[in-house]
């Protein structure tokens, strides 16, 4: 069975919707109110666990590396029981904080008047270390996938590197997603399979998701894949190998989208292209993938949270 190794941070989600975005100083009444397990690798395992509970035979093991209170906290209770009923998703290898009781948090304002969302994060947690990654991920073992959410990227730089110096076999897949983060690009630069997303994309002053993969496709040396999301315009990705470009819109012409909540697009595209190249890397072509990542990322723009997502992703293929 195969191994995927999912390393990032994990948060609960306040999600207050409001009508429209509130000026400094100023007083508004949420018309709702969600609290929810957050996090770019937690939702992209929330979804692919979907995925591979729908199929026949286990194929892939999912696992999560993550910095968590007490193993013993309600709050870590929380996160692990929002994977449930089904969950497929190995905990083992998070980093349990001894005597901390308060998880990352996110508190994000979702405005109906134009469908910005507005993150404010904290956390209070000790970031993992380099020693630490080591005890949890040398008894996974080689041929394993590595997927890094590409926080701390001087750490992840040496997770990623004693991967490859101790697990030659590893693939490693890394998220270039955070505007005005150094060292984002040293990490591409080190993966086989790297993310961008489109904020950062912009903030580099690329004008579409395929200059920004023509131009990083000189800098990812080591990738044979790179994948670029652009929100309603869908997604791209480059194959370095071959130098074949696909992309893949959100919508076909008379198609009608109604977007609810766009929290975790891009980790259910993560999810979708992660599954097509674990899962069906034999009968499915990049171009396949593409359009099922896509797919499956827009039937989530439609909804609230990730419920029911793979079952209905797979009913249309």
């Amino acid at each position: 069975m195969k191994k995927l190794v999912c390393v990032g941070a994990c948060y609960l989600d306040t999600i207050l919707d409001v009508p429209y975005y509130p000026g400094e100083d100023s007083k508004l009444r949420a018309t709702n109110l969600q609290v929810r397990r957050g996090g770019n690798c937690p939702n992209t395992l929330e979804v692919l666990q979907q995925l591979l509970g729908e199929q026949e035979g286990g194929r892939v093991k999912p696992y999560l590396i993550s910095c968590l209170p007490d193993a013993d906290a309600p709050a870590t209770a929380t996160i692990v029981d929002s994977f449930r009923p089904r969950c497929l998703v190995d905990f083992t290898r998070c980093i349990f904080r001894a005597g901390r009781s308060e998880p990352a948090s996110s508190y994000i304002i979702r405005s109906e008047a134009t469908g910005s969302r507005t993150l404010v994060n904290y956390n209070d947690l000790p970031e993992m270390t380099i020693d630490e990654f080591k005890d949890v991920a040398s008894d996974v073992g080689d041929d394993a996938w590595f997927h890094f959410e590409g926080r701390i990227p001087e750490t992840t730089l040496q997770c990623i590197r004693y991967l490859r110096q101790s697990f030659p076999k590893t693939r490693v897949s890394v998220e270039v997603e955070k505007p005005g983060r150094g060292g984002l690009e040293d990490l591409a630069a080190e993966a086989d399979v790297v993310f961008y997303s489109r904020s950062w994309a912009e903030s580099k002053r690329y004008q579409n998701a395929q200059q920004c993969l023509s131009a990083q496709s000189g800098l990812a040396r080591n990738a044979s894949l790179l994948c670029c999301t652009w929100g309603s315009d869908g997604a791209s990705c480059l194959s370095l190998p071959s130098q074949k470009a696909v992309s893949c819109p959100a919508s076909f012409p008379g198609q009608t989208i109604s977007v609810v909540d766009t929290v975790g697009a891009g980790d259910t595209f993560i999810a979708g292209m992660l599954f097509g190249l674990l899962c069906h890397h034999e009968d499915w072509d990049t171009e396949k993938q593409v359009q099922f990542a896509v797919q499956l990322a827009t039937l989530k723009v439609q909804q609230d949270g990730f419920d029911g997502l793979g079952a209905e992703v797979l009913k249309r293929l």
